[in-house]
């Protein structure tokens, strides 16, 4: 790059293609096909996590709190039994870590502790209407806006974002 372009002064013609005969070993590679859709993808993330983060804040959490809450949630929504440590497991917690969170969420009232009907040696957690309602009060307008961009995706585009987002998760899960 000239230190015109550095400037975004305008670059005559003939600069811009005296930068195309720097030797092969000094320009910078050409990204592969599809890193804008990764950058995107990255810049959601970075926004999502930050507005995660407010919540937490808000709310006197801990950003691993919030994680701890959305597994809760999409289990229960799977029709998947939550105990401390498949939690502990999906989040990366040690025994301790996940009893002090556990501790931590049925404090604030939260979560709750139940026993398994089936096995009372066993412990199952769920997430507590408060927890419900605290959420949808900060996250409902941007799932409602979310929802609203995706209406104006035909069904084959929702198709396609479906199985894209799929394949990130499956090749996050195996890093």
């Amino acid at each position: 790059m000239t230190r015109r372009q550095a400037r975004d002064e305008p670059v005559e013609p003939d600069e811009a293609v005296a930068a195309d005969d720097e030797p092969a070993d000094r320009r910078e590679p050409a990204e592969p096909a599809g890193m804008d859709l990764v950058h995107l993808l990255r810049e959601v993330t970075l926004r999502l996590d930050l507005a995660g983060a407010r919540f937490a804040g808000d709310n006197g959490l801990h950003p691993t709190d919030l994680r701890a809450l959305i597994s809760l949630l999409d289990a229960a929504r799977n029709g998947a039994e939550s105990t401390p440590g498949r939690l502990g497991e999906r989040l990366g917690l040690n025994s301790a870590g996940t009893t002090a969170l556990v501790d931590r969420l049925e404090r604030l009232g939260l979560i709750r502790r139940v026993r398994d009907t089936r096995d009372r040696r066993r412990v199952l957690l769920e997430v507590n209407e408060r927890a419900v309602t605290l959420g949808r009060s900060f996250f409902g307008p941007l799932i409602d806006r979310t929802i609203a961009l995706l209406a104006t995706f035909e069904a084959g585009e929702q198709a396609a974002i479906r199985r894209f987002l799929s394949g990130v998760r499956d090749a996050v899960g195996e890093g």
